[in-house]
C-alpha cells in the first residue's frame, strides 16, 4: 500500500449518537472564533447535534487541559476539541504557553482515555493564523474519527 502525501478529509463521519465539548480560548478572539465556527461547522455537517455539543470559553491556552479534563471527568463526552491560537512574541513566553497547552491536552488525551482534537494554532503572525482557520474543523473531524472507532 503507498501513502500519498496529504491528509484527505474523512468521508460521511456519522457522530449523530456521540457528544463533544469544545474548549475555546478567548485569547486572540478575532481568530478562536473563527476556528470555534470552522469546528461547529464540521460537526454539522458529521451530524452531530447541536444538543450534544457544548461549548466552554476560557482565558487562554494554557487554561485549556483543565477545563478539557474536567469535561473529560464528567464522562458525558465521546471526544473533545481544544481550540487556541498562539502567536509569537518578542519574549520566550510564546515557547512556555506552547508547550503548557501541548503537553496539557496529551495528558488528557492519554490519562483520561479520551480522543481531543488538536485545534491549536502557533503562529509567527496573524496573516498565518487567519490562513489556517480551517484547522478548527480537521481537529473536529479527526477526534470524531477517532471516537469512533472506539464504538
Amino acid at each position: 500500500m503507498q501513502i500519498k502525501e496529504g491528509a484527505k478529509k474523512p468521508k460521511n463521519l456519522d457522530g449523530s449518537k456521540l457528544r463533544v465539548g469544545i474548549v475555546n480560548a478567548r485569547w486572540n478572539f478575532e481568530i478562536t472564533n473563527d476556528l470555534l465556527n470552522s469546528s461547529l461547522k464540521a460537526l454539522k455537517e458529521s451530524k452531530i447535534l447541536e444538543k450534544n455539543i457544548k461549548v466552554a470559553h476560557v482565558a487562554g491556552a494554557v487554561e485549556i487541559p483543565f477545563a478539557l479534563h474536567k469535561f473529560a471527568q464528567t464522562k458525558k463526552y465521546d471526544f473533545l476539541v481544544a481550540i487556541a491560537c498562539i502567536i509569537k512574541g518578542e519574549t520566550p513566553h510564546f515557547d512556555y504557553v506552547c508547550k503548557m497547552a501541548q503537553e496539557g491536552i496529551l495528558k488528557v488525551m492519554i490519562e483520561d482515555n479520551i480522543p481531543v482534537g488538536f485545534g491549536v494554532l502557533t503562529m509567527n503572525n496573524l496573516e498565518q493564523a487567519k490562513a489556517r482557520i480551517h484547522v478548527g474543523g480537521e481537529a473536529a473531524l479527526a477526534a470524531l474519527e477517532l471516537a469512533l472507532m472506539k464504538e
